[in-house]
């Protein structure tokens, strides 16, 4: 690789990073205008123009505030907890797709970071990761609150981890690859055979599984039993002050972020949208209006979330495991059979 690939390369990761870290300051911005359009209330109104600055003061109050750790806390541990959580979040990026390539000059800048062979399996690989910050920090609180939050969150997202795996070998099966480009580019053209190919219109159970995964994952209401505050004080971030409790929600808003790309580029086409090669526009300008169609994709997504964590209340802890052990993983196995059976009589 020549010297200004890897520039090129570098420059890509920073923003992409950059990106992901706006995306989720602004989403505390939007979860709380959000959740002021449904209560009937106004929302952050002060710092700047329609609030716009509050995450920049709620930001700026994280980093001033003082750091606390517990007395008979695992200090390293402590403070590896909120730096695990908030490392996983942020590679998960690396293999998706944001948009086809750009040409400058001589160089074709592919918009993904990598595309490996195997990117499904490396997305899963990171979610699998990502309970372990939880996990370490709810252990090294040495708080019963942040223990029994951070047991929460182990079983839930192995439990909700086997439903998530198994919705996407019905969708391998049709697509016959587990690169994040290739699947893009397999649901280009919107129409074909009469046929949508968006993935979400031959999957759709699959995705409907996928999704309700994702709250899980993401612990995100009404799957945030780790956090939950009418039992757990704060579950497994109930000792943590300043940026530490910084990096957990961030990683949180990270995650989402991520789901919802995921979620865009699997089932609903990624950077492609409808008729986007019979405009009669350059190719770098089909790929700028292809990355504007995947974000818009993924803030349909964000508001999603945040629309069903201000309308649908909490499960009790029972209700989340039958839901994933007794519900999910039996629709996600009739899936896999059910695509089999049309797949060998339609093939």
């Amino acid at each position: 690789m020549e010297l200004a690939d890897i520039i090129i390369k570098f420059v890509l990761i920073v923003i992409i990073f950059a990106i992901s870290l706006v995306v989720a300051m602004y989403s505390t911005y939007a979860e709380r205008k959000v959740a002021a359009f449904f209560q009937d209330r106004i929302g952050p109104n002060r710092a700047g123009p329609w609030g716009i600055l509050q995450p920049l003061c709620d930001g700026g109050k994280m980093f001033l505030k003082e750091e606390i750790i517990p007395t008979n806390a695992s200090a390293f541990l402590f403070i590896a907890g909120p730096s695990l959580a908030i490392l996983t979040a942020c590679i998960g990026s690396a293999v998706i797709p944001w948009g086809q390539h750009l040409t400058i000059g001589s160089h074709v800048i592919d918009l993904q970071v990598t595309d490996i062979n195997v990117g499904v399996l490396y997305i899963f690989g990171v979610v699998s990761l990502g309970v372990y910050g939880v996990m370490i920090g709810g252990w090294a609180s040495n708080n019963k609150y942040s223990l029994l939050g951070a047991i929460r969150a182990a079983s839930q997202n192995i439990s909700y981890e086997i439903s998530m795996g198994l919705s996407i070998i019905a969708l391998l099966m049709l697509t016959g690859t587990l690169s994040l480009r290739e699947i893009a580019e397999q649901q280009h053209g919107f129409w074909s055979h009469g046929w949508f190919t968006w993935n979400v219109f031959r999957q759709p159970l699959g995705f409907l599984i996928f999704i309700v995964c994702a709250f899980a994952e993401t612990n995100r209401t009404p799957f945030d039993l780790p956090e939950c505050e009418t039992e757990l004080v704060g579950g497994y971030h109930t000792e943590y002050s300043s940026m530490k409790l910084g990096f957990y929600l961030f990683a949180e808003y990270i995650n989402m972020f991520i789901s919802s790309a995921v979620m865009a580029t699997l089932y609903f086409g990624g950077y492609n949208f409808p008729f986007m090669h019979h405009l009669g526009l350059t190719e770098n300008w089909v790929t700028i209006l292809g990355v504007i169609a995947l974000f818009a994709k993924i803030i349909f997504f964000i508001f999603f979330f945040m629309w069903v964590r201000w309308t649908i209340p909490r499960f009790r802890y029972d209700q989340l495991m039958d839901l994933g052990w007794k519900i999910l993983i039996p629709l996600a196995i009739a899936n896999i059979v059910l695509t089999g059976v049309i797949g060998t009589i339609f093939k």
